[in-house]
């Protein structure tokens, strides 16, 4: 069964519940998928009620939501779909990254399982999108960076901009206007004391920036060493 045979909802909840999970350990509740999706607690509970029967999620009542083998397979593919279009979007069409998150929303509903193979094909089968997710193969493998929230970062450390998450468009323009994109290095010094931000710069740039946590959460890096050997 091709995930093009599951009802728009389907496909948003499944791809929802995935994202939810990829980078966070914490359960997904109906609360949280609520709040992902954009709709009624009582319009959650019954999806993950149908979706349960269907056997595409296991949810025991009050208890967290979890993917089954067949959900997880339908989530990543959608995953696919979207991470795929977006990067078609930047690469061909000249979006901007923080335009093509809503575009690749509706595109990715309407699409052919032919047409992704055929986009993966044309950009020679991508590892990641362009705000640094990784683009799960045709097989449904996922090949997640080794990168923790910069929040988690200590002031003296550098790290490699690996991802920034999608969720609000904002913050990629932001961080897009101070160079702030995936592939770049940035140098990380203490905040002021009890303000909960960190100064970061890109390095060499001279310029540090001041970052709240809503920030530094969304920023996703790897450690690059530092000093004279780096």
């Amino acid at each position: 069964m091709s995930v093009s045979e599951l009802s728009t909802s389907s496909q948003n909840y499944l791809k929802a519940i995935w994202s939810l999970g990829e980078w966070s350990e914490t359960a997904v509740t109906t609360s949280a998928l609520a709040t992902r999706v954009g709709v009624k607690l009582s319009t959650v509970s019954d999806a993950v009620r149908k979706l349960t029967e269907q056997g595409l999620l296991e949810h025991a009542p009050y208890g967290a939501i979890s993917l089954s083998a067949r959900g997880r397979e339908h989530a990543v593919a959608m995953v696919r779909r979207h991470r795929l279009i977006e990067t078609f979007l930047v690469e061909v069409l000249s979006y901007g990254w923080d335009e093509i998150h809503d575009e690749a929303e509706h595109l990715e509903h309407a699409v052919s399982d032919l047409l992704v193979e055929r986009i993966d094909a044309f950009l020679d089968h991508p590892r990641r999108d362009p705000h640094g997710d990784p683009i799960p193969t045709s097989t449904g493998s996922v090949e997640r960076p080794d990168a923790c929230p910069l929040t988690q970062m200590p002031g003296g450390a550098a790290g490699r901009v690996e991802r920034i998450s999608d969720s609000d468009p904002e913050l990629l323009s932001f961080c897009a206007e101070r160079g702030f994109t995936v592939g770049a290095v940035l140098e990380i010094h203490e905040g002021p004391r009890f303000a909960e931000s960190l100064d970061v710069e890109v390095a060499g740039s001279g310029v540090r920036v001041p970052l709240g946590r809503s920030a530094t959460d969304s920023i996703w890096v790897s450690t690059v060493p530092t000093g004279p050997s780096s």
